[in-house]
């Protein structure tokens, strides 16, 4: 069966700049961009059973664009003033550049790391520079980083849940009529079976492809088949696993 619809379980990118974009115009293929999770904000009162004070922190780390955002926010709603003297620590470069949206960047302290884990060296280095500091680390309610190598480098820091991430429901009237899905969690699979319990991949020949192997695995759990997942050497993106594919199959 040919390929025409597909489904990216992703928010729609900004700009008109996308591989995704170029794959559609190249294989002639309609490319829907609809996530089936979301991120939602904890209240300021469930925030508050976690017992954190968020005034006693002098500085923060961010993995995360949604944490910085519900940082912030629940600062706001909390009514705790951020400090001019508050350091970030970020694990990478964007998410360092995204704290323009709430502070003047170039008057505070801001590090990051390059490999986008808490283990990167230069942001190691930079914490552990600054290790009299007391840190708080925002995270969501299904946070899958290891925190153990803060511990092991004697940095003080405090887990803070401020988002969770839920299903993003299907409406009644919503079409759901894509030839493939293309999921980059393991809670899009379990969206996807809440959303549709009679999920007949067979029956209806869709396609499943996957980034990363916990959400590989979420697949054959469920008892579906996977279709191709990324990333591999050869394919180290989802849309370059996506145009290899689709180049595949059309020869």
């Amino acid at each position: 069966m040919k390929v025409k619809k597909i489904l990216v379980s992703q928010p729609k990118p900004t700009g008109d700049k996308s591989p995704y974009f170029d794959i559609a115009a190249k294989h002639k293929v309609e490319i829907v961009f609809r996530p089936f999770i979301k991120v939602e904000g904890l209240t300021v009162k469930e925030f508050r059973q976690q017992k954190i004070n968020l005034a006693e922190f002098t500085a923060v780390i961010f993995t995360a664009r949604h944490a910085v955002d519900h940082f912030f926010r629940l600062c706001e709603e909390s009514r705790v003033s951020v400090p001019d003297t508050m350091k970030y620590f970020c694990t990478t470069e964007s998410i360092a550049l995204y704290l323009q949206k709430y502070i003047v960047y170039r008057k505070r302290k801001i590090f990051f790391g390059k490999s986008g884990k808490l283990n990167d060296p230069s942001l190691l280095a930079a914490m552990t520079k600054n290790n009299k500091e007391k840190f708080l680390l925002p995270v969501s309610d299904v946070h899958k980083e290891e925190f153990k190598i803060l511990s092991e480098n004697h940095i003080d820091f405090t887990v803070a849940v401020m988002y969770r991430t839920v299903s993003n429901d299907f409406g009644k009237d919503e079409k759901f009529d894509y030839d493939m899905l293309l999921f980059f969690s393991p809670s899009g699979i379990s969206s996807l079976l809440k959303n549709f319990p009679d999920f007949d991949q067979k029956k209806n020949g869709i396609i499943i492809g996957t980034f990363g192997a916990t959400t590989a695995k979420a697949v054959t759990d469920a008892g579906l088949e996977l279709g191709f997942s990324a990333p591999t050497p050869e394919t180290p993106s989802m849309s370059g696993a996506l145009d290899k594919y689709l180049s595949d199959k059309s020869k």
